[in-house]
């Protein structure tokens, strides 16, 4: 009788699980373990919204393992040496993960490989890294023709499988430490954590027929003030939805509908899928982009600590950038558009290192991902494989009018601004000081002063790229 170990690390699921299937077939028993690595708890990148997320997600998972007759076995500190004990408690024949490709995950598995038996299956991309390159063998660093190779590829079906009881028999006999108490946070937009919350969530998406929201997600993403989003990305994080899954379902929603205005936003929610593998891909290949530029490297970034510190707080005197700072801060979660504001703001009007934003993000962000967050940063910035051009610097006040016209969106954030009038609300500056005392906004009291005028930034900004582009050529 051999048992098998499911090594659970960014797979929080049951269903359609590539690692836990290759366990069943493998083994005669199948010990689930999850292992707090000590590394990445103690990381700087660490954040107490997603830490909850993920520890909640456990008591999930062993919630649904206990309904099988399983359970959860919890070890913490190195994974090697808690493996290797691990294999010597229930004489394990192999050890199955899904592969992760962040440069720890990768070191990490190298050199448990070497003494232990573990065997990497699946990915947590949909077509993993090697599987999409140039005719001459390099990887992709444009996401246009890296999507095109992408869609050319075979998508085998999604699986269904399911554990059976009768594999967990012996479980009872393994020890497991007892699971960590989440840290207190805000919960003002929890995710509930869990495989069937991210399937509600997704057939909620999916449902409706030709109004289903995916079908204006094109649209539907960019209006702040209402949830045209999917919002399955902290799943997807996590592995409590298959990305895989996600993906066939944007495909049938396609296929379901005649080209046009509504399988243009399935198609558009694909494409957002397929950045997600892009960037895992770039990740892979150029490792350096964690730390470094993968462009531009001679940009003089000012890095002015109190103006970083106001961005942070959501006090820039731009309502469009602090209420996405402010629900980031106690949410943990932002529309995609309003982080692209926000970071556009630092990294262009206050030329400040991209670097500094995307550390924020990722203790904050309940779905922080490494690849995903730092390939988002470098392209807003300007600094990445496919990045937006310099010249690209968002207006925090046109923006805010195209994409929360009414001023919900900031009202809800920010509570300061709840009277003044809808003319006032994307720039309450130039509210005349009668009509700031009728809302109750004082501007410098209430709510701050643009620390920057935009105009002026834009062309110190402009200027200072083109310079930084001479050198680099």
């Amino acid at each position: 009788m051999k048992t098998a170990i499911w090594w659970i690390r960014r797979d929080l699921r049951l269903t359609g699980n590539q690692a836990l299937q290759a366990a069943h077939k493998n083994g005669d028993f199948v010990v689930p373990v999850y292992i707090i690595d000590s590394n990445l708890i103690e990381s700087r990148y660490v954040g107490d919204k997603r830490l909850k997320f993920l520890f909640s997600g456990l008591s999930k998972l062993d919630e649904e393992l206990r309904t099988i007759g399983s359970r959860l076995i919890l070890r913490s500190g190195s994974p090697v040496k808690s493996l290797t004990r691990l294999v010597r408690e229930c004489d394990a024949a192999g050890i199955f993960a899904e592969a992760d490709h962040s440069p720890y995950a990768r070191s990490r598995d190298r050199r448990i490989t070497q003494t232990l038996p573990l065997n990497l299956v699946g990915s947590s991309a949909v077509h993993p890294p090697g599987s999409v390159l140039k005719s001459d063998g390099t990887p992709y660093t444009v996401f246009t023709p890296f999507s095109k190779a992408w869609k050319s590829l075979p998508l085998l079906g999604d699986s269904t499988f399911q554990p059976s009881p009768e594999q967990f028999a012996r479980l009872p006999e393994i020890s497991s430490e007892p699971f960590p108490i989440p840290p207190p946070v805000s919960q003002i937009h929890p995710f509930v954590p869990g495989e069937n919350e991210a399937q509600r969530r997704l057939k909620q998406f999916l449902d409706g027929g030709s109004d289903a929201p995916i079908f204006s997600y094109d649209t539907g993403r960019n209006m702040l003030a209402y949830d045209g989003t999917s919002q399955l990305s902290p799943y997807l994080r996590f592995g409590m939805l298959s990305p895989r899954q996600a993906v066939l379902s944007a495909q049938r929603a396609i296929r379901s509908t005649q080209a046009g205005t509504q399988s243009k936003g399935a198609e558009t929610w694909l494409n957002e899928l397929i950045w997600r593998d892009f960037y895992i891909h770039i990740l892979y290949h150029f490792p350096h982009v964690r730390v470094e530029n993968f462009r531009n490297q001679n940009i003089r970034w000012q890095n002015d600590s109190s103006q970083f510190d106001a961005w942070c707080a959501g006090k820039t005197g731009y309502p469009i950038v602090d209420a996405a700072m402010r629900q980031l801060s106690e949410s943990g979660w932002v529309h995609n558009r309003a982080r692209m504001i926000a970071a556009s703001f630092l990294t262009k009007d206050l030329l400040i290192d991209w670097r500094w934003g995307e550390h924020w993000f990722m203790q904050h962000l309940i779905d922080g991902d490494p690849a995903a967050n730092n390939g988002g940063w470098q392209w807003i910035a300007g600094t990445g494989t496919d990045a937006a051009p310099y010249f690209r610097i968002f207006n925090p006040v046109s923006q805010s009018k195209k994409i929360d016209p009414s001023g919900v969106y900031i009202r809800r954030w920010l509570p300061e601004l709840v009277d003044v009038p809808g003319e006032f609300i994307h720039s309450p500056w130039l509210m005349p000081p009668d009509q700031q005392k009728l809302a109750g906004c004082r501007i410098g009291i209430d709510y701050p002063t643009p620390i920057v005028d935009h105009r002026w930034a834009r062309e110190r900004a402009l200027d200072l790229y083109s310079k930084s582009r001479r050198k680099s050529e």
